[in-house]
């Protein structure tokens, strides 16, 4: 076997071990598995505007998406007080009931790349910092319900990222265990529930992250979208 064609069989085989390893893949929703940052920042800008904070930019509100909305708001205002985020926080949800499942759209690869996970018996669910019925209703508009055996949305936890709360929960639901687990998410705090859980983790810069951000916390890989990952090109 000439050199160049060894090189090329030992990477193919270590592709193929990296996914054998793992019979559970979790994921983030918001800019992981789905753009909905049209939504957001337009509730948010509603919420703000009402309360006479104007000026604040797309991408300032952009880079706050995968906090709490309390954090996002604190962020945002400068406010600590917790009776006023909370206020803030359910004004934001209002508007969210009536336009974020319209304007929340999963990336083109996102949908075949589940599907190929659960082509090859996969275990696959969602651990967002955003309300569960929220994330539902955009699963249920795009009919793919069957791609996921779990969500763990802001309601379902007590401690919402970077707290490993909503990892470990998925994973004593469905018997998995942390070294067959790969976390994928767009935001260090995801890096951070990540290691806090003690699972692999996938950092994917369709988000407001740069790759080199992630570089602080353990990761498996860091990929630009998740079609670069292997089982949309080859066997798991």
């Amino acid at each position: 076997m000439c050199a160049i064609t060894s090189k090329l069989h030992k990477m193919i085989l270590s592709e193929f071990d990296f996914h054998q390893n793992y019979t559970t893949f979790l994921f983030d929703f918001d800019y992981t598995l789905a753009d909905a940052s049209k939504g957001i920042v337009s509730c948010f800008h509603i919420v703000l505007n009402r309360h006479g904070w104007t000026g604040i930019t797309d991408e300032v509100i952009k880079r706050t998406i995968g906090m709490t909305l309390e954090d996002s708001f604190a962020v945002l205002t400068g406010i600590q007080e917790k009776e006023t985020l909370m206020r803030l926080k359910q004004e934001y949800i209002e508007e969210a009931d009536g336009i974020m499942s319209d304007n929340t759209f999963f990336y083109s690869d996102a949908i075949p790349f589940l599907t190929r996970l659960k082509d090859h018996q996969r275990q696959t669910g969602i651990i967002s910092t955003k309300q569960r019925y929220i994330i539902n209703e955009s699963i249920v508009k795009n009919q793919v319900e069957t791609l996921f055996d779990i969500v763990i949305g802001m309601e379902d936890v007590r401690w919402a990222k970077p707290n490993p709360e909503g990892l470990l929960t998925a994973m004593k639901r469905l018997n998995a265990v942390p070294e067959q687990t790969l976390y994928f998410g767009d935001n260090i705090i995801d890096a951070k529930a990540a290691q806090a859980a003690g699972v692999d983790f996938v950092g994917v810069t369709t988000g407001m992250t740069a790759k080199e951000d992630f570089h602080q916390y353990p990761y498996k890989k860091i990929v630009a979208r998740l079609s670069d990952i292997l089982p949309l090109k080859s066997t798991l």
